[in-house]
């Protein structure tokens, strides 16, 4: 099968990047499994295992397709159509009345079912980049994994939740002690520390020490990277009931409540889970070979003629409230 990936953006991610690692390693795998793949992508881009061809911003993406491609896999919303079978991955939110490609596929079964869609694959990594685990080794503070600057992700609420602590500490990977942007936010307390956008290995070091994620967000989650990468490295996660987290943390691995008080006790408790459970579970579930398996399956639906839904998707219920509920 001769693939072309289309994402408006530069791979390999310079630094944290999900969708860019996930159609990364979506290529990767593809192509060591016999497939040809072709990434139609932003110039800066370059990729040691697959070819790579700039988008050229003042031409239609249906203009650059090589005549070669047998399906085309959009990894960002479009309205342009085009004369090869494809598939959509929606990996965002969006909260208005615009009609989905019927071919669309979600993140998460939740993130699906938001849309009237049962059309979803789970997002995974090659845990191979991602070196040694140690769950047996010391470990002195929680982390916060995400982008602070946006309010959904509630990095606020982490933050509380560490403080209602006797003395735990927090890492932010993510965001900035000052953060102008959100109205002179200015966080003194020494318990929790910044280290801004991080990736590779500097995110992984960090990670092999943590004891846990802090991940109170404030919306409907479409899947969350942080949450599996977490768990890879042997740490439970402490979040919020929203979006794909009931459907990923389950109580062997986590505890999810949107009361500060609730979570900063659960967090007290974090040696009553299993480090070894957690990496497994990433391990064995949230990996690019599985991921791949599912996408091929999709593939092969599309190319004999069948959409993956039966009806355009289209969001269900509108979210009416900025964020969903804290306290």
């Amino acid at each position: 099968m001769n693939i072309l990936i289309v994402l408006p953006s530069v791979i390999p991610a310079p630094k944290y990047g999900g969708t860019e690692r996930v159609v990364w390693y979506l290529g990767k795998e593809l192509i060591e499994l016999g497939h040809k793949v072709t990434f139609l992508v932003n110039e800066g881009s370059y990729c040691d295992f697959g070819q790579v061809i700039y988008i050229d911003k003042n031409k239609s993406i249906s203009e650059q397709i090589p005549e070669s491609i047998d399906l085309v896999h959009f990894n960002y919303l479009h309205d342009e159509v085009i004369d090869k079978p494809s598939i959509t991955t929606m990996h965002v939110n969006i909260n208005d009345d615009r009609t989905l490609n019927q071919n669309t596929v979600f993140v998460s079964k939740n993130h699906a079912s938001r849309f009237g869609s049962t059309s979803f694959v789970h997002n995974g990594m090659d845990w191979n980049d991602y070196g040694e685990i140690d769950l047996k080794n010391k470990r002195t503070y929680f982390h916060f994994l995400g982008n602070a600057a946006w309010r959904v992700k509630n990095l606020k609420g982490a933050i509380e939740v560490i403080k209602i602590t006797k003395s735990e500490r927090l890492k932010v990977l993510g965001g900035k002690r000052l953060n102008i942007k959100m109205g002179f936010r200015l966080t003194l307390n020494h318990r929790i520390k910044f280290y801004g956008q991080v990736g590779g290995e500097e995110k992984n070091r960090l990670l092999r020490y943590s004891k846990g994620l802090v991940f109170p967000v404030r919306w409907n989650e479409p899947f969350g990277l942080a949450i599996t990468e977490s768990f890879y490295f042997g740490c439970p996660v402490f979040g919020t009931p929203y979006g794909s987290l009931p459907e990923l943390v389950s109580k062997e691995v986590g505890y999810l409540s949107n009361n500060a008080v609730d979570l900063a006790n659960a967090i007290q408790n974090v040696d009553a889970y299993s480090r070894a459970r957690c990496h497994e579970y990433a391990r064995d579930i949230f990996n690019s070979k599985a991921m791949t398996k599912e996408y091929l399956s999709k593939y092969e639906k599309v190319l004999n003629g069948e959409n993956l839904n039966p009806a355009s998707p289209k969001l269900v219920s509108k979210q009416e409230e900025k964020f969903l509920p804290w306290n």
